[in-house]
């Protein structure tokens, strides 16, 4: 008999953080709004019950977490080395065999970007102001 423990709301909610940080804070700085707006209504990276039942057990979890980090991490190191291509496509892979949607490519975030100056709808305020 084989015993899996199941992934933890705080899991979910991990997840739904980076995808959120993908959004407002990588995106902005690669693509424009329209393209961003495209991405959302494409699907990209997003999560619906169905794909917590993909990986719904904690290693499952595990993996998505660890290689949206990834992900993350390689496009703000800013490094073109190949050995992170081939990081960046591994773990882009392991998301779309959970049923997340990533249609990007490597090269769409080590090309130098005009969007990096501008600002976004998606991108979060540097500020906030309590009233």
């Amino acid at each position: 008999m084989k015993v899996l423990l199941a992934s933890t709301h705080e899991q979910e909610d991990k997840i739904q953080e980076l995808i959120q940080y993908m959004y407002c804070t990588i995106f902005p700085d690669y693509f424009t709004d329209d393209e961003i707006e495209q991405f959302d209504d494409m699907q990209v990276l997003h999560t619906t019950t169905r794909n917590f039942e993909y990986f719904g057990t904690l290693k499952e979890a595990f993996q998505v977490i660890s290689s949206l980090q990834t992900l993350i991490s390689i496009v703000e190191s800013g490094s073109k080395e190949e050995l992170y291509e081939d990081m960046f496509y591994h773990n882009a892979g392991i998301l779309q065999s959970f049923g997340m949607f990533f249609p990007l490519s490597y090269d769409q975030f080590t090309e130098e970007s005009d969007c990096k100056h501008n600002l976004s709808i998606y991108s979060r305020a540097d500020n906030q102001l309590l009233v």
